[in-house]
């Protein structure tokens, strides 16, 4: 029986895709960024344990409210990658029910999605956290490259997109960095979209909460004049961003 490290979940409208969804938060991540907002997440120990008919009875609570606003299934994390069987099991069972289902990822195990995993995938929301790898090595502990190869592959395999980019000034600002991204995108066929998130403090009392510093308490949230920038340098290469 397929089961796996379940945070929580909630009903959700606008975010993580079209539609009223439901959104499946999984534990466990192998990035720390330093804006994360869910540090409760990165450990799978710290979830519970949940099978897969455990998750669809709780869904199946909400179908007919989902289907009626044009929604779905997220599932989202932490890190769904880091448990790409449970995943799929998941989404399999969604489409079976007929169900849209997005997938909310860094793309740093994007290798770990199997071709029946992304089969049963309608929109893959993919977290392009920087582009220059030192600074992508600097806010998040991990590599850019895996991320890269896994759009190229979506692009390939005609899966439609949702970019994310947080905007975190003094870290992911940099003119070059946001070119970056915004280059590389515009290569890649099937972007819907492009959602330039600004950095937030939300999550800091979860840090507070755990006995963890929050890295970035000093650093302001981007101001109006950085995010037309920003946004700017995405519409540029003929991207809809957001």
């Amino acid at each position: 029986m397929t089961t796996g490290s379940v945070h929580s979940w909630d009903i959700a409208t606008a975010v993580d895709g079209p539609g009223t969804r439901f959104a499946l938060f999984l534990s466990g991540c192998p990035l720390r960024c330093l804006y994360c907002h869910n540090p409760d997440t990165w450990h799978m120990r710290d979830g519970h344990r949940m099978t897969v008919d455990e998750v669809m009875a709780e869904v199946a609570k909400y179908q007919r409210f989902i289907e009626v606003a044009g929604g779905g299934l997220t599932i989202s994390g932490g890190e769904p990658l880091l448990q790409p069987g449970f995943t799929a099991a998941v989404f399999h069972r969604a489409k079976q029910l007929g169900l849209h289902t997005a997938l909310d990822t860094s793309g740093f195990l994007g290798a770990r999605a199997s071709d029946d995993l992304l089969t049963d995938t309608d929109l893959v929301l993919l977290d392009i956290k920087s582009w220059d790898p030192a600074t992508y090595r600097h806010v998040t502990g991990g590599e850019v490259a895996p991320t890269l190869d896994f759009a190229r592959r979506l692009s390939a395999s005609g899966k439609p997109m949702w970019i994310r980019f947080v905007l975190v000034p003094g870290h992911t600002d940099a003119e070059t960095n946001v070119e970056g991204i915004a280059s590389f995108v515009s290569t890649l066929n099937t972007v819907e979209r492009v959602e330039v998130l600004p950095f937030h403090k939300l999550g800091a009392p979860k840090y507070a909460a755990l006995g963890i510093p929050f890295p970035l308490a000093d650093v302001p949230s981007p101001d109006a004049e950085l995010v037309r920038r920003v946004h700017e340098q995405f519409a540029t290469r003929g991207l809809p961003v957001r």
